[in-house]
């Protein structure tokens, strides 16, 4: 049960960080959260069965660091949304062309009763 507690908070603590460097780093916190619950079960295992708690020490170092760097990034980075004239005269370029298509169209040579 210690190696598979280990083992899962590796895994969770390392996707806190990786999900904490991204743009969604928000979601970081829900991996986070999982390798602190595993860290602790690895840890009082640990303490019963008087093992070592490096690997343990490492789980709660990387999460500390997830942790820090999703709150960082929650709190100072503020979510700009840029010019959207541009993105609005693509959509009406692109909606003009397409009404040109179909006006180009020649339905009268479509045979319906087929």
């Amino acid at each position: 049960m210690r190696k598979i507690s280990i083992i899962l908070g590796l895994i969770t603590a390392i996707a806190a960080i990786i999900l904490s460097t991204l743009p969604l780093s928000n979601m970081a916190f829900i991996p986070a959260i999982a390798s602190l619950v595993f860290g602790l079960l690895a840890f009082f295992l640990s303490k019963q069965q008087n093992e070592s708690n490096k690997i343990v020490q490492l789980i709660f170092l990387l999460t500390i660091i997830a942790l820090g760097l999703s709150t960082y990034k929650a709190i100072f980075d503020k979510t700009e949304v840029g010019d959207t004239q541009e993105l609005e005269e693509r959509v009406n370029k692109a909606e003009e062309n397409a009404m040109e298509e179909l006006e180009g169209l020649d339905l009268e040579d479509i045979d319906l009763s087929e």
